[in-house]
């Protein structure tokens, strides 16, 4: 099946000298796929020249959109005072039909706002999540939330777990992911009262709960997802950054500190390069906006165009493999399971779907 994805060309750190290299990359390696370049027409069209005679109209074609959402704009401004930016542009898009999938690498929050607006939550689902992937000892694993919901209830958490298993389920072909709650400690008794909760809402949801997971399993690969509010997960997020460019720094000081360390360096090369290539954090670019009715995915704001085609991958098999879709039906079935459901807008206890 074909899919078309729109993408906010203007969007993070360096615009389209970065993104429009990257979707041509992404449509040479991916011919069942076609692009929706958003933004200012006259910044597009002349990256653009070189390339006309080798993909058609058909696969790639320019969409003006007169505005620009900044970095440092207020989710509310950008939704109300900036309706034809290129975000806003490329999720009318995916609302409209026209496209399957939305990539953007700008604003996060006003990323989310507009997404929601726009494209609204599926059924059962009170509040979108962001997921992403990271690395593990194990392979790969899937987090949410990353930042979208700082106060989360119960049944939010319950939610979250859903959409990651059904996001693991596409995304990686698995049939039953394990789902682990991020708690201070693996016995029942932990954790505050919503994380408590959740955990029975968890255990009788009918999904493969593993139970409580701390920090640290998060990088053994203990679980395929691990749930959190969002608080909670981007501060563990912006701590693994950090670390990581701290343990850099340290190698790279070591290594340069005298003559016999730089040989040493070069005799290390073979490993230090495939430890870099195995570690690479632009590998595992793009977080899925799970819980609407369409395919949104962000980007880092600093990625660069291998980094940017990863989340066009992201998008691109989200898109064929029917993410949301399988989301709301997974939902329904989840939530009936566990004796919740979704009325009115609130989230109801003890009613079936």
């Amino acid at each position: 099946m074909g899919v078309t994805l729109a993408v906010d060309c203007m969007g993070g750190d360096h615009g389209p000298v970065v993104t429009v290299p990257a979707v041509l990359g992404f449509l040479r390696s991916n011919p069942d796929v076609s692009a929706i370049l958003v933004g200012l027409s006259e910044v597009l069209e002349p990256l653009l020249k070189s390339c006309r005679g080798e993909f058609g109209e058909a696969r790639l074609r320019v969409l003006h959109a007169g505005e620009v959402v900044t970095m440092d704009e207020s989710p509310s401004a950008a939704l109300r005072s900036k309706k034809d930016s290129s975000m806003r542009v490329a999720i009318n898009l995916v609302k409209s039909g026209e496209a399957e999938a939305a990539v953007s690498a700008g604003n996060t929050g006003a990323l989310m706002a507009i997404s929601r607006f726009v494209l609204k939550t599926l059924p059962g689902i009170d509040r979108p999540a962001i997921a992403s992937v990271l690395p593990t000892l194990n392979g790969e694993t899937y987090v949410l939330d990353l930042g979208a919901n700082v106060d989360c209830s119960p049944e939010h958490l319950l939610q979250f777990g859903i959409m990651g298993s059904t996001l693991v389920s596409v995304m990686e072909h698995k049939e039953r992911p394990s789902v682990g709650l991020l708690n201070i400690g693996e016995e029942d008794i932990k954790g505050n009262e919503v994380v408590k909760q959740a955990a029975g809402l968890l255990r009788g949801s009918g999904l493969n709960f593993y139970g409580n997971v701390e920090g640290n399993d998060i990088f053994k690969g203990t679980t395929d997802v691990v749930v959190c509010d969002g608080f909670v997960g981007n501060v563990a997020l912006k701590a693994t950054e950090g670390l990581a460019q701290m343990l850099a720094s340290f190698l790279r000081q070591e290594f340069k500190r005298n003559l016999f360390t730089r040989l040493g360096a070069l005799m290390a090369l073979p490993v230090l390069n495939a430890f870099k290539k195995r570690t690479d954090h632009r590998r595992y670019n793009g977080a899925s906006l799970l819980g609407l009715r369409g395919v949104v995915v962000k980007s880092h704001g600093s990625a660069d165009s291998f980094a940017f085609e990863r989340a066009l991958k992201r998008a691109a098999t989200a898109a064929r493999e029917h993410l949301v879709e399988r989301v709301g039906a997974h939902m329904a079935e989840r939530l009936a399971a566990a004796g919740v459901a979704a009325a009115g807008g609130k989230v109801v206890e003890g009613v079936a779907a």
